[in-house]
């Protein structure tokens, strides 16, 4: 963790590692929680695997959905962590996105409450780690990861 370059996100998950896993992995549940709502996300690609695609679709009014993210998986680790960025996309190209370019990491370890779960969002430069914290990381990501816990704790009581 480089404070010039990463920001972090850190909850207590009140469900196993699985339930939080399958959150992350089945895209029927993975589009529930993955856009702060009222927004909802469709997925195009989820294929939690390294070099897999992860590429979703947002709409605002639930009928016009358009392109959110389009990415790869680098690293996965099942129910430990996995890794994923969006400046390779989905067909291996090097990718300019917007509107931060951004390597994310997720791991999941057990907690005595369930699992503790923990992001780190590289960037490469600190003007991007300052824009991405600016346009409102904290809350974005803090969202939906409330929303993620949300799904977990209801489908997996500890």
């Amino acid at each position: 963790m480089n404070p010039d370059l990463d920001l972090t996100l850190a909850r207590v998950i009140r469900a196993p590692r699985a339930a939080v896993w399958s959150a992350w992995t089945d895209p029927s549940r993975f589009e529930k929680w993955w856009i702060p709502a009222p927004a909802l996300c469709r997925v195009d690609r989820l294929d939690v695997r390294p070099g897999g695609a992860l590429v979703t679709r947002l709409s605002d009014d639930g009928v016009e959905f358009v392109p959110h993210l389009d990415a790869c998986f680098l690293v996965v680790d099942d129910l430990e962590r996995i890794v994923f960025t969006n400046v390779i996309d989905s067909a291996w190209r090097p990718a300019n996105p917007t509107p931060v370019p951004m390597t994310a990491e997720i791991t999941m370890r057990d907690h005595p409450d369930g699992t503790d779960y923990r992001i780190i969002v590289r960037h490469g430069d600190p003007a991007a780690r300052v824009r991405h914290e600016n346009l409102g990381f904290a809350d974005g990501w803090g969202s939906v990861t409330g929303q993620l816990a949300g799904l977990a704790e209801s489908q997996g009581a500890l």
